[in-house]
């Protein structure tokens, strides 16, 4: 069986898992369907959550000096993100274009191999691996791998050809996106409820307006492809301001349809990003909840592949992901009724707001949306198991610094003796800190994600198999009993 890993997509979500793939020792080549990188950016920015992701790889330094804010919204009704000790509504006014491309350059610099102008038409699995049939320049031809991971976005192939089963509701409403030179179009960051609809533009860059318009009229799927003349004429009926005649660099049509799969893995076939769930864009969070997938993916995918641990990690993925982007769906419908709902919303609107201005409602939503309140697993015996690992010194450095290499972090507090695990030390860095700096926990055992595994006490061998996966060989004998405990 090959142990090269074929990711299906060369968007931010698939650059994000070749990386954290390569991170974890798997080969993998990315196949994608464009023979170019994109120049067009639907998002502007992602989540304070993804932002952290960024920062556990030494990613977010590439984007330089970043801007984010507190200053967000909740369903058009604005909200202060800061509720929560180091949040904020998102880092802004990124081109998705220019995400991808950093994440691509990052992918490339680990080895990862991008194959572009070849599209997936046919796909066989067995238990040996899994096959990819592509129409390429060079006519068809087959890549074989050990899984293959679809990470083509809300028309995903990989999805179709996989038999996955796409479940949700179909779109109620369409609206259109358009960039606008040279008209200086006075901002409404958060979007303006209008009669008729919803208008959003903020500027890009001097000179360049990105324009969202949203007509309150049903639905009806669309024959022709969108034109500019549409785009302005919506913006007309509903700001009596005239865009026509304007110089654009991109229009684009999108809905709220919102559809989820039932499983994120079929045998050997797995999918992330857009290809597992769709959503109307809010608050940054389709982005980030695809890069969310492929950091919680991409070292337990790779970790199967090298053959360290068994495959009934990868159920996991699904476990864990699942519900979280199923709240993804449910909290970006409930916004979109806010948003883009007609008077008759008007109560719901007056009561969410009121209900803002109590604190825990506001870091409720604030969580919810920046991705900071997930939590995985549902037995802790400790606060802090599940959660996300704050940015702490450790030594010299710190946690995010020492996640850089897609390794697990066993943090243990001065005085304390380091278990020794025969196999797991090419998974797990240790770091020797101040108990103080733990919130006085004895000692934490952190993912390759960043998340809590074990925070102290008895049970680390069994937290050890429960979210790092069973070793092919087992490896009990040489923990301590002081870690062991009564287990």
């Amino acid at each position: 069986m090959s142990d090269t890993v074929i990711v299906v997509g060369a968007g931010p979500v698939g650059l994000m898992l070749a990386g954290e793939l390569r991170l974890g020792g798997a080969d993998v080549i990315v196949l994608e369907q464009k023979t170019e990188p994109t120049t067009e950016s639907r998002g502007l920015g992602f989540t304070a959550r993804a932002a952290e992701v960024f920062a556990q790889r030494g990613i977010l330094a590439r984007f330089g000096d970043i801007e984010t804010s507190s200053q967000g919204h909740f369903g058009g009704i604005p909200m202060d993100f800061g509720a929560s000790e180091g949040s904020y509504f998102g880092v802004r006014g990124i081109p998705q274009s220019r995400t991808e491309g950093i994440l691509e350059d990052w992918a490339l610099d680990l080895g990862a191999e991008i194959v572009r102008g070849n599209s997936l038409v046919g796909l066989r699995q067995d238990s040996h691996g899994v096959t990819a049939e592509v129409d390429g320049p060079a006519g068809r031809r087959d890549f074989t791998g050990s899984y293959l991971v679809g990470c083509d976005g809300g028309r995903s192939a990989t999805r179709r050809l996989g038999g996955f089963d796409f479940e949700g509701t179909a779109a109620s409403r369409e609206m259109y996106l358009a960039d606008v030179v040279g008209r200086n179009i006075e901002p409404r960051f958060i979007g303006e409820r209008v009669a008729g609809g919803m208008v959003m533009s903020a500027p890009l860059e001097p000179g360049v307006d990105r324009i969202i318009v949203c007509e309150r009229a049903p639905y009806v799927e669309r024959r022709e492809a969108l034109t500019f003349d549409d785009v302005a004429d919506g913006w007309q009926r509903l700001t009596g301001q005239s865009l026509h005649g304007a110089e654009t660099r991109w229009v684009s049509a999108f809905t709220d349809a919102t559809r989820q799969v039932t499983q994120y893995r079929r045998g050997r076939v797995l999918l992330a990003g857009d290809a597992a769930h769709t959503h109307l864009p809010a608050g940054g969070q389709g982005l980030s909840l695809g890069i969310q997938d492929a950091a919680n993916l991409g070292w337990k995918l790779a970790s199967v592949v090298r053959g360290s641990v068994n495959e009934e990690l990868l159920d996991t993925y699904h476990d864990e992901r699942h519900p979280i982007g199923a709240g993804v769906l449910r909290n970006t419908r409930a916004q979109g009724l806010l948003y883009l709902s007609g008077v008759e919303v008007e109560p719901l609107r007056a009561v969410v707001s009121e209900l803002m201005t109590i604190p825990e409602v506001r870091k409720r939503l604030s969580g919810m949306v920046s991705g900071l309140d997930i939590r995985y697993g549902s037995d802790h015996s400790d606060e802090l198991e599940g959660l996300r690992m704050p940015n702490l010194a450790v030594g010299a450095t710190t946690v995010f610094s020492a996640l850089h290499l897609g390794k697990g972090l066993f943090i243990t507090a001065s005085g304390s003796s380091h278990p020794s695990v025969e196999g797991w030390d090419d998974r797990v860095d240790s770091y020797v800190v101040d108990a103080r700096e733990l919130h006085s926990t004895k000692s934490v055992l952190v993912r390759p994600d960043g998340y809590v595994a074990w925070a102290g006490g008895p049970g680390l061998f069994e937290a050890l198999h429960q979210w790092f996966g069973v070793p092919a060989v087992e490896a009990r004998a040489s923990l301590s009993s002081e870690y062991l405990g009564d287990n």
